[in-house]
């Protein structure tokens, strides 16, 4: 079979019989103590995607779109903001092609509140991307949309509504194809930046269509001309300067897709992982004095085991294996399978897919959304990956794959390997969709992480967390006082018997998604947490709570519990931006 997008370079066919097999579907455990009910149904969603087709195959269609789960009205209850895109030129008008945001009113039932929130993304808004932080630490989080065309901040008024802040804020890009975007405080003065990867350059009147046995499919992204990035810093009153050029991205140009932005080389500066589609990943250093350099190709995670690059999708990071290094997991395009990059420590990876079993059941497919998620409290982060093609018409094309697909579930088992659960953890074997985004929080507050997964042309999947395994859990939120709000960049580490655990508060991830402002983190058999510590970006501060009781959401606010000794983990910080000019 040959990919639509790629053709097999050499180096694909030498692999060894025995290693391409390592990516076949394997058996997971007899019986999965992962669980999903499929709750869609029940939840009042009434949501539908569009790409805005008609058949003329333009290629944004195939990109749309991403998912945020967040809580925006600050009852403690997880949110969901889907995009959607419009009608493209020879498509019919479709006035409900709009974004929609769903408050969540406890038990799986949600409300649409969209026109009181004023986040429908405007008459030309075509979403591709999202990510959520409170860019102005009014303690209400703001949503910032990438679009094809303008993209759209909107201000989090606190009061139910949204203000479209791009032009006050600075934050437009012009007419650009979007990709992912992340918000992190990359010189750690206590306010959120804006990092916004665009995908390529592309106008209607540069549309190009391909055949393949006789078939008109999409075009691949290697007949358009790759596009440049923009980074905007935040002056801490309400608006941005363009710092393109002066953190370091002026003029570098990439296929952008997913994006996750986290200190990978634990300096206590937020880096940024740039998946690119047909070509190699990016990771951008921050040096700690206001510049990123790109370092991809010396770290490792440029190209995968073989050497090549891939048609990158999402991205996610967790430490997978509880080593206190945060590693990457990047989805990738059909016959090419997802990578997992294990962080070696000294600011290298490794890509340990094959050893692991991180692709299992996954070549055939294209796959987009991906989480690290403990989904069975068991301590340790499996994965959830989103799959779905491309092509519409691909059964015509190549009998080895389909367009609708099921998503992969792959268990950790702790041991540094990873289990294809997929056929017996309930209902995720059952459903096939064309899927892209995903997003993972505990929408129903009771201690297991739930899953929203937006479709393509469809309605989107809920999926509910039925495990019962009886395994403890812990979530952390954050509240910065002299860092940012969200505390977006602070590391928590969570010590409970014989497991110890790392993560960080990100904004944007995933495939063009975001969630993860509330931290989670399974505990096993554990019913009390020894130690937490959460190390402040800002202000240096770590902040130390003991013995706390498992079972509970627990928030901690800046220099609320400062250590009076030395940390049990040690998180250096860098060097000291230079001062302003």
């Amino acid at each position: 079979m040959i990919s639509v997008r790629n053709q097999p370079r050499l180096v694909d066919l030498v692999l060894p019989v025995a290693l391409a097999a390592a990516f076949a579907t394997a058996a997971g455990a007899a019986e999965s103590p992962i669980q999903f009910r499929d709750v869609t149904a029940q939840t009042g969603i009434t949501f539908q995607h569009t790409d805005g087709s008609s058949g003329r195959k333009y290629i944004v269609e195939t990109v749309t779109a991403g998912v945020a789960l967040f809580d925006y009205n600050n009852d403690g209850k997880t949110d969901i903001y889907f995009l959607n895109g419009r009608p493209l030129p020879g498509a019919k008008p479709n006035p409900k092609s709009r974004n929609r945001l769903y408050r969540n009113d406890g038990g799986f039932r949600f409300t649409d509140v969209t026109e009181r929130a004023r986040v429908d993304g405007g008459a030309d808004g075509f979403g591709l991307a999202v990510c959520v932080g409170d860019y102005d630490n009014d303690g209400h989080q703001d949503i910032y949309v990438s679009n094809y065309g303008e993209n759209i901040l909107y201000r989090n008024n606190g009061n139910g509504t949204f203000t479209d802040a791009t032009k006050k804020a600075g934050v437009g890009r012009g007419h650009k194809f979007g990709a992912g975007v992340c918000f992190l405080d990359y010189d750690n003065d206590g306010f959120l930046d804006l990092f916004v990867a665009n995908y390529l350059k592309f106008s209607f009147d540069k549309h190009v269509v391909r055949t393949e046995r006789g078939h008109a499919i999409y075009a691949t992204p290697s007949l358009y001309t790759p596009d440049t990035h923009n980074f905007f810093r935040n002056n801490g009153n309400g608006a941005f300067s363009d710092a393109t050029k002066e953190a370091g991205f002026d003029g570098y140009a990439s296929y952008g897709m997913g994006a996750v932005a986290a200190d990978y080389d634990s300096d206590g500066y937020p880096d940024i992982f740039l998946a690119n589609d047909v070509s190699w990943n990016s990771l951008f250093r921050n040096t700690g004095l206001r510049k990123f350099k790109e370092v991809g190709l010396m770290a490792g995670v440029a190209f995968n085991l073989a050497g090549r690059g891939h048609a990158n999708m999402g991205v996610d990071c967790a430490d997978y294996d509880n080593d206190g290094l945060l590693d990457f997991y990047v989805t990738a395009y059909q016959d090419q399978a997802p990578v997992l990059y294990k962080n070696l420590g000294h600011g290298l990876f490794e890509d340990v897919t094959l050893r692991t079993g991180a692709a299992q059941g996954a070549k055939p497919y294209v796959t987009w959304g991906c989480g690290f998620v403990d989904l069975d409290n068991d301590g340790h982060r499996d994965l959830f990956v989103v799959c779905g093609h491309t092509e519409d018409n691909i059964e015509l094309i190549d009998d080895t794959t389909s367009y609708r697909c099921r998503n992969i579930v792959l268990r950790n088992m702790g041991n540094g390997k990873f289990a294809n659960v997929t056929d017996d953890c309930g209902d995720v074997a059952k459903l096939k969709a064309v899927g892209r985004g995903a997003a993972f929080d505990d929408l129903d507050n009771d201690g297991r992480v739930d899953v929203v997964v937006l479709n393509s042309r469809g309605k989107p999947t809920i999926l509910r967390n039925a495990s019962e395994t009886g395994n403890h859990w812990l979530q952390v939120r954050l509240r910065g006082v002299k860092s940012n709000r969200d505390g977006v960049g602070a590391r928590v580490y969570v010590a409970a018997g014989d497991l110890k655990q790392m993560d960080e508060v990100r904004s944007g991830r995933g495939y063009q998604s975001h969630w993860g402002t509330r931290l989670h983190f399974g505990l096993a058999n554990n019913k009390r947490v020894e130690r937490i510590e959460v190390h402040w970006p800002c202000s240096g501060v770590v902040d130390v709570v003991e013995n706390v009781p498992a079972d509970q959401l627990l928030t901690i606010a800046e220099g609320s519990a400062p250590s009076k000794r030395e940390p049990m983990f040690i998180y250096p910080r860098g060097p000291t931006p230079p001062a302003r000019k």
